[in-house]
């Protein structure tokens, strides 16, 4: 009897550790198994991607991208990027609304505002139906404003008072900072700018006009330009390479009304909360377009007519106009030798005026 149970015991114990030794390799079996299903998958959704959603293009038909009028002349273009060729680009890019600035009757009381936040006179003179100035009975200088876009301007008679000119000018991060208090102190320093790029280089005066200096102490005045944040990870870039929309010159005088001697401030908001995808030329269209001429001519750089520019790098950034635009719309970067750069639109033509 307890040999016939002991025996049961052993069969028992036996059939047990099998059953354990069973359970952990299937467990082994469904770790690797599913291991292999994974990668299974991920190579499949590489080989074989799911096309992207539709363009949703909601506001319709855009409005033409408005380049300012420049003279260009007819260059020959050939690719030599770090990639041998064009790079891959999206097949779709958002598009932004940029809401519309009304005149109201609170404009001139919001613009008499500014002015006297920024340190000029708050008694301005009507030059026309939109257009104010603002003096400043402490130094030669002046503002004129467009009261229902919000735009102004600054300048500085410095053959009246060359002081401003006669210091060694701050250092570039100070003369930022400057322009940051400056804007802050008129709510004119929006978020966009704040999480933008901020741009600077010495200036001094030759032969009656402003042209780059090496050094501070070659410089006469720091020039600020400001720049938008990116948008859906996209650079900004305006009419000009290197020149904001936003710029001021700042000298080392700290005195009020000789510190921030010149400048322009064109600002239109973007509603980052209406958005729309739109589809957008292919790289290959897009230097069709660029070969045959069809481009904006950001910068001719040191270029001539029938001139051979090799084309280093090509890129897709948002075009910040400096004039009021219902939308805020991507373009074609192409960059080459002698400082050439130029624009086109990337939006494709069945959807852009």
């Amino acid at each position: 009897m307890n040999y016939i149970i002991m025996a049961t015991l052993t069969e028992a114990s036996i059939i047990a550790r099998k059953s354990i030794r069973y359970f952990i390799y299937g467990i082994i079996a469904i770790v690797i198994l599913r291991g292999m299903l994974l990668t299974a998958i991920s190579i499949y959704k590489k080989v074989f991607p799911a096309p992207p959603p539709p363009p949703t293009v909601a506001f319709g038909k855009l409005s033409k991208v408005q380049f300012p009028e420049k003279t260009k002349h007819t260059i020959n273009f050939s690719l030599e990027t770090p990639e041998g060729g064009l790079p891959t680009f999206p097949l779709t890019a958002n598009v932004y609304f940029m809401p519309k600035t009304t005149s109201n009757l609170l404009s001139l009381d919001y613009a008499i505002d500014k002015a006297g936040r920024l340190g000029f006179d708050t008694t301005p003179e009507q030059t026309t139906e939109s257009l104010y100035k603002f003096g400043n009975k402490n130094v030669p200088s002046s503002l004129t404003t467009n009261i229902i876009t919000g735009s102004f301007s600054l300048s500085y008679d410095l053959n009246a008072d060359p002081t401003p000119i006669s210091v060694k000018p701050p250092l570039p991060e100070l003369a930022r900072n400057s322009i940051k208090t400056y804007l802050s102190a008129a709510t004119l320093y929006p978020k966009d700018l704040e999480d933008g790029t901020i741009e600077s280089k010495y200036l001094k005066i030759q032969g009656g006009g402003f042209v780059s200096a090496l050094s501070q102490s070659d410089a006469n005045l720091v020039r600020i330009d400001l720049f938008r944040k990116k948008y859906s990870d996209l650079p900004v870039v305006t009419a000009t390479p290197m020149e904001g929309n936003i710029w001021f010159m700042v000298s080392g005088i700290k005195d009020r009304g000789k510190e921030v001697l010149a400048g322009e401030y064109y600002y239109f908001p973007i509603d980052e909360t209406k958005s729309s995808t739109y589809p957008i030329k292919t790289g290959d269209r897009a230097w069709q377009e660029l070969i045959a001429n069809n481009y904006y001519p950001a910068s001719l750089g040191t270029t001539i007519e029938g001139d051979n520019i090799k084309i280093r790098k090509v890129y897709l950034a948002y075009y910040d106009s400096g004039v009021y635009t219902e939308f805020f719309q991507p373009v074609y970067v192409f960059e080459g030798d002698k400082d050439f750069v130029g624009y086109i639109p990337a939006v494709t033509s069945e959807y852009s005026e």
